[in-house]
């Protein structure tokens, strides 16, 4: 699933394009990806409407728009935004919406069809409870090493469990989560009542690393991910853990484990880790 670094790669290109852009025609080929609206609606809604701004938060996309109401994307596992601006190029592999614009046109692809899009308000909450729900963003000023030390202490769930909760922080995914996890030396499984405040300090700063190192990078891709141009991200050669059980770790060659916590595959070094 792309996580937070992809999804800013994304918004990054798109921030560079789309602004002051005209959607001139809107064609839904799946309409169960839109989910707050009807096929007719969301065509109704966004033609004729003029792109503004690419925001983002976690893992959500929004396009802002000119009118009272703004797109919202969450690409899940496959989902792909891609601009051309050549109108006539063929779609991308996939495409499921394509959006015509005065100066080309924007398709979201989507292998395994399990993407989200929304219409919400320009402004205010969105009335997308996930969403409205969010904690705050790993990149963001509010994501500190005191907001992740309290969070830490008041549970006794593993502490990958909570730094993959979006209430607690938005972006983090099953990648990055080993990625910081590696970084600062915590083994995923530790309780995270038991996560001193100088290590919870270390973590934040190895979640805010991790992240902004594979948005330079432009992002992970193992099979699906492209960004807003339609380019692979060249983040996989920087992972230390993730992908990489049975292998030995880069700082003390002992073999990279593979566990499963919260349900999820969890990639950890035994010595680095405590």
């Amino acid at each position: 699933m792309p996580e937070l670094p992809e999804v800013e790669t994304v918004r990054r290109y798109l921030d560079t394009k789309l602004p002051g852009d005209r959607i001139t025609a809107v064609t839904v080929d799946l309409p169960r990806l839109i989910k707050n609206r009807t096929e007719d609606a969301f065509r109704r809604t966004l033609t004729d409407r003029v792109f503004r701004a690419a925001d983002r938060k976690g893992k959500y996309l929004i396009l802002r728009l000119d009118g009272p109401e703004s797109l919202m994307v969450h690409l899940r596992m496959t989902g792909r935004l891609v601009f051309q601006e050549d109108e006539s190029l063929p779609d991308p592999p996939y495409t499921r919406i394509r959006f015509s614009l005065e100066r080309g046109k924007l398709t979201y692809g989507d292998v395994r069809t399990l993407g989200d899009l929304w219409i919400i308000p320009s402004e205010g909450k969105t009335g997308i409870s996930r969403y409205d729900t969010l904690g705050p963003d790993a990149i963001g000023d509010a994501f500190t090493p005191d907001y992740l030390y309290r969070k830490l202490k008041g549970t006794s769930r593993a502490v990958k469990a909570v730094i993959l909760d979006q209430t607690v922080v938005a972006g983090v995914g099953n990648i990055y989560a080993d990625e910081a996890l590696f970084l600062a030396g915590i083994r995923p499984s530790r309780h995270a009542d038991r996560v001193t405040k100088a290590e919870s300090a270390k973590l934040c700063e190895a979640i805010r690393s991790v992240m902004l190192g594979s948005i330079e990078a432009g992002g992970t891709t193992f099979r699906d991910f492209l960004d807003g141009a339609g380019h692979e991200g060249g983040n996989v050669e920087n992972l230390r853990v993730y992908g990489r059980d049975g292998e030995p770790c880069t700082v003390c060659g002992t073999e990279i484990q593979l566990t499963k916590i919260a349900g999820r595959g969890t990639r950890y070094c035994p010595k680095c880790q405590k």
